[in-house]
């Protein structure tokens, strides 16, 4: 199993549980297809660096996550097909730190 980070950003107009709920659902497919979640983080409303179809704001989450390619395939087709998802990226560890993903998964914030 790899290594992976993962960030997304939701459309600014949902509420506060919205968006729990959104991470709640991302984090269902990582560990329903074995994978671990080491740490999820929610960084909140921020601006972005450039709009996205005239929005400037956006509610950033970062999950990092052990699991097969499988996952891969299948976060990134359910971002894309979420309406609310303005854009994603999940990227593979280079040197992924063994003890940080060893912890017991973390809940979001």
């Amino acid at each position: 199993m790899r290594a992976y980070e993962c960030i997304y950003i939701l459309n600014p107009s949902l509420d506060e549980q919205a968006v729990k709920d959104k991470a709640v659902k991302y984090s269902e497919i990582i560990t329903a297809r074995q994978g671990q979640i080491s740490k999820v983080d929610q960084w909140g409303k921020r601006r972005l660096a450039y709009p996205i179809d005239k929005i400037f704001e956006g509610y950033y989450t970062f999950i990092r996550f052990t699991g097969g390619g499988e996952i891969l395939k299948e976060l990134d087709r359910v971002f894309r097909f979420d309406e609310t998802v303005l854009r994603h990226s999940i990227v593979v560890e280079e040197k992924p730190n063994p003890a940080e993903h060893a912890k017991a998964p973390a809940e979001g914030k």
